[in-house]
């Protein structure tokens, strides 16, 4: 049997969550080849154990390599992830740490702390970049040095939400979190 007939004989409902972990973890543009053979690999064998993993894998990412190049062709030459790669290159100028496609908020605080002077911290993890791509919205994280959650009205908040709008990032803080709406529309080289 070939990878591709691997794929088809899989139940409709793990063929697709196969093929959307595969759709994400390509468009998010922040993981390497490495880290998503790994993952898919991981899945594959959690939710398909009869399949051959080493063959199914490689359908998985090309199929999804194929539809972002594809959607790619149609794309802005300046995508919203390019201004908001903008907006963290200067939020990182005025001395906030920043944090992308981590594992999770405990990864982001030990590069808070092990930074010199710390201005603040904004991150993300991986699964808001996900959420991002299915869903035109991400989560950013904004911390002051001591890891307390902003607040509505403090400045550093304020300054955060600033830069997002004025980037043509929409952007609100909800329950502990700036919500930017963004197209996810990462170039991805893999």
């Amino acid at each position: 049997m070939t990878a591709a007939q691997g794929l088809l004989a899989l139940d409709e409902r793990t063929a697709r969550e196969l093929r959307g972990l595969a759709r994400v973890l390509v468009r998010s543009g922040y993981a390497d080849h490495a880290s998503i053979t790994a993952a898919l690999t991981e899945a594959v064998q959690e939710d398909a154990p009869a399949m051959d993993a080493s063959a199914l894998v490689p359908l998985l990412i090309g199929e999804a390599l194929i539809d972002v190049t594809e959607d790619a062709k149609s794309w802005p030459e300046v995508t919203d992830p390019d201004r908001l790669d903008a907006v963290l290159a200067e939020l990182e100028a005025l001395g906030l740490v920043v944090v992308r496609y981590t594992a999770d908020h405990h990864v982001a605080r030990q590069v808070l702390e092990a930074a010199a002077e710390p201005q603040g911290l904004v991150f993300f993890t991986d699964t808001d970049v996900w959420h991002a791509v299915d869903f035109g919205m991400l989560e950013l994280k904004v911390w002051h040095p001591d890891t307390a959650n902003v607040a509505p009205g403090e400045p550093l908040l304020e300054d955060v939400l600033t830069l997002l709008n004025e980037r043509d990032l929409p952007a609100v803080f909800d329950e502990g979190r700036i919500e930017v709406t963004l197209d996810w529309q990462r170039r991805v080289s893999l």
